[in-house]
């Protein structure tokens, strides 16, 4: 299995974060891909530097303006004066606002806004190369898994959360969405995503809401009481043509390896039931005991029994790195998923 990774990515070192009204340090660290590094190292996996992504690869899933936006972003953000190291929004168009005809504004500000979901997703002018390179991470995976292999990308600020055209919740451009339509236009007729993260993929439920060519499934923290907090119920199903093409599956707070395994199996049997011709499999590690910001409750053991179900599929495979917060963690964790004991 090839692994791919960027070094670029380790210069994106977001600082704002923003948890029950204080400001404290943000939790998405270069030391989270230095620790999967390591990871990778215990497995025996050399890392490859995948090709540069092209901005046509991007606009497959994402808005010109967005993506301009995130590129000259910083820039102008800067030129105000006065204006902080990062980019956080202090407004968002309401949905009376857009039920009222709300337009885009010229003003970086209210661009931030616009562009923006949260405060989770701070922006500088790092941020921008470090998601290019992730998402270049994943669409190589996706090329190698055309072609029949199964492949890890090692991305980082990692993506489920992105909408086309909204950063949010540490992500920027949605990799896994981005790994999903590469395949797809290399020939796959269907693919699956398999979203083990902690939290809802809103993003990449947003993206194929209306799709039927990509069946998503998603197992997280019931958004009742966890980020992203308004979707993730498990009645949101999509939409013609893609209704019935969304699945998820929420879990109580404190969901152990039990349950958390349950609903995989769930979502696993309903991925051989889509006739995917290929997977991708957003791999977040924070539905891990070890989180410090922990909902769900799974064991070591755990992360490696869903590894091994999941290549019960034996579909060619595209790994997504998306979260995964205790460092200390991080690398075992992946090693004992793909397998490394």
């Amino acid at each position: 299995m090839k692994a791919f990774w960027d070094e670029v990515q380790l210069s994106h070192t977001p600082r704002f974060f923003l948890q029950r009204g204080q400001v404290r340090d943000n939790f998405e660290t270069p030391g989270r891909a230095l620790a999967l590094l390591d990871g990778c190292r215990a497995l025996g996996l050399v890392t490859t530097l995948p090709p540069a992504v092209e901005r046509l690869s991007l606009l497959a899933v994402h808005d010109a303006a967005y993506l301009d936006f995130l590129r000259d972003g910083p820039a102008a953000w800067a030129a105000q004066g006065d204006a902080g190291p990062e980019m956080v929004a202090s407004s968002h168009p309401s949905p009376e606002m857009i039920a009222n005809g709300a337009r885009r504004s010229d003003a970086v500000v209210a661009q931030l806004g616009w562009f923006t979901t949260d405060a989770a997703c701070p922006i500088a002018a790092s941020t921008w190369p470090a998601a290019q390179a992730a998402a270049a991470c994943a669409i190589a995976a996706a090329d190698e898994v055309s072609a029949g292999r199964a492949a890890y990308a090692l991305c980082r600020p990692p993506g489920h959360h992105a909408y086309a055209a909204r950063a949010g919740g540490h992500c920027y451009l949605n990799n896994a969405a981005l790994a999903a339509e590469r395949l797809r236009a290399r020939g796959a007729a269907r693919v699956a995503i398999l979203d083990i993260d902690a939290h809802h993929g809103n993003g990449t439920q947003g993206i194929f809401w209306r799709r039927d060519d990509v069946f998503v499934v998603s197992l997280h923290g019931d958004p009742a009481g966890y980020y992203p907090w308004f979707v993730g119920h498990a009645e949101e199903r999509g939409d013609d043509p893609g209704a019935g093409c969304n699945h998820n599956l929420p879990l109580p707070r404190g969901s152990t390896d039990a349950a958390w395994l349950a609903a995989l199996a769930h979502g696993l049997e309903t991925i051989r039931r889509s006739a995917a011709d290929a997977l991708v499999v957003s791999l977040g590690f924070d539905a891990s005991v070890h989180e410090p910001l922990r909902f769900l409750s799974v064991s070591d053991d755990g992360f490696a029994r869903a590894g091994e179900a999941i290549r019960t599929l034996r579909l060619p495979t595209a790994y997504v790195q998306e979260g995964g917060y205790d460092i200390a963690s991080l690398g075992r964790l992946l090693s004992l998923f793909f397998g490394g004991g």
